[in-house]
This record gives structure tokens, sequence and C-alpha cells, in this order.
């Protein structure tokens, strides 16, 4: 009886270790198919019937409609890069400000693009730790970058963004004006800080303590 009670606890545990291993494995796989089967279904109802890829080739191959989107953005950064091309974009920009909301919905998503694509850019480079809500409770929070404009020249001293995202969907969230010397800035990178948030801190990063002892000799 002991026995088979053993034999029982060693299945379950190897059931348990076998779905830990393949279900981050096979849901990444399944997210990847589901957006490369949106992205080629888009493209095809772009393209005229008769020029569609599937009827061209032999086999049905998978990716080809983001492949396609990959060289499209290619190419138009690379238009973009020219004189002729930067005299659309401003000329595509002065037609735009003339328009009452649409000028005001661009303004802002083109910055957001700026701030997070541009390879110079410090946004969500730092993971802190924030006094929120209250005092003694602390919540991970993203620098977004200083605080400036309006919003500084209010307030004393030097104010930061932080982006305090919500568990366990990390895109809604918080914007706070923090001072920087309230902050506890993190050693972990911004990808480890948004799987803390997302798993609920179930998946913690690991962390080298420093010996305080060596940095005293």
């Amino acid at each position: 009886m002991i026995k088979s009670k053993s034999y029982l606890a060693k299945i379950r545990s190897y059931f348990l270790t076998g779905i830990i291993i393949t279900a981050p494995v096979g849901l990444t796989f399944y997210v990847a198919i589901l957006f490369i089967g949106f992205i080629d279904s888009k493209v095809r109802n772009l393209i005229p019937e008769k020029y569609h890829y599937d009827n061209l080739l032999p086999i049905e191959i998978p990716g080809i409609g983001l492949l396609f989107v990959f060289i499209l953005l290619t190419f138009i950064g690379f238009l973009t890069a020219g004189l002729i091309g930067r005299f659309i974009i401003k000329l595509g920009e002065r037609i735009i400000s003339r328009l009452p909301i649409i000028r005001s919905v661009y303004g802002a998503l083109k910055q957001i693009f700026e701030s997070v694509l541009a390879s110079s850019s410090k946004s969500f480079r730092e993971v802190v730790l924030v006094e929120y809500p209250r005092k003694g409770i602390w919540a991970i929070g993203f620098i977004t970058g200083n605080t400036k404009g309006e919003v500084q020249n209010n307030i004393k001293g030097e104010m930061v963004n932080v982006f305090l995202p919500t568990t366990p969907n990390p895109t809604s969230g918080f914007l706070l004006f923090i001072p920087r010397k309230d902050l506890t800035v993190l050693d972990m990178n911004v990808e480890e800080g948004i799987k803390m948030v997302i798993s609920g801190g179930i998946v913690t990063p690991k962390h080298k303590k420093i010996n305080k002892n060596k940095n005293n000799l």
C-alpha cells in the first residue's frame, strides 16, 4: 500500500514537471502561430486574389505575410531617410496639423513611438521601487523619463515620470510624478521587472547580495 502511494506520488510529480516544462513552450508557439496567422490573413486581404502567394507557391508557407510587412516597413524606413522621403513626411505632417482631432492623436502616437523605439531613449530603462499606495507598502514601477514642462515647473525638486503597472496586465497602470530621491532603483532589468509584475511575484529574478564586509575593506 505504501509502495503504491509512492508510485502515485512519483507519477504526479512527473506529470506536474512535464506541464511546467511543456506549457510555456507550447503556449509561446501557440501565440506565435496565432500572430503569424493574423498578419498573413490581413496581408492576403490586401493583395488581389490572382496574385495571392498561396496560388503562386506549390505549398502554403506560414509567415509570408509577416515577411512582407517586415520588408515593406524596412523599405519605407529606407525611403524616409533620404531628402525626398523627408519632404513627403513634412508635407504629410503639415496636412495632418490642420486637422483638429487627428493632429492631437498623431502627435501623441508619434511621441510615444519615438520615445520607445529610439536607440538613444532612456524610456523604460530602469526598474524602481515606489512607496505606494501608502507608507510602508512598496510597488514596482518603471521610469519613463524626467518630468518636464508645466508639471515640473509647478513642483519643487527634480521629478521623474514613473509608470506603475497593474497585475497581471502591465499595459494598464498609473502615471506618477515622483521626486527622484524617493525612488529605490533596482538592479533587475525591465524584462525581469515585467515578468515579476505579470506573474504576481511568483517569478522573482535572482539577486546577488553585495558583501558589505568587502566594501568596508
